[in-house]
């Protein structure tokens, strides 16, 4: 039996949640071809800058580090963030 990490499950849940919301199925292959800017994204939800690390599960710094386009995000927290950016209704869940 294969163990998958925590994220990985995360972004799978989240995943369901989107496509069950939108009546959608999931397709085979999902490709995220242009990675929003965290700023905008952050900005969009209302949060501040320690609000939006805490509800992604990472530090301040580092999204500091995305804003500054010092640092990109692991691939994860591109999916994440990719999430968050096509629906709103995540933020109130990661909150929560």
């Amino acid at each position: 039996m294969e163990t998958r990490e925590p994220i990985a499950e995360l972004l799978s849940s989240l995943e369901q949640i989107v496509l069950s919301h939108q009546h959608k199925t999931l397709p085979e292959a999902v490709h995220v071809t242009v990675m929003p800017e965290p700023k905008k994204i952050r900005e969009r939800s209302g949060m501040e800058v320690e609000q939006f690390a805490s509800a992604l599960g990472v530090s301040v710094s580092s999204v500091r580090r995305w804003e500054s386009h010092a640092a990109r995000p692991s691939g994860s927290a591109q999916k994440l963030l990719q999430l968050l950016h096509t629906n709103p209704l995540l933020y109130k869940q990661l909150v929560s």
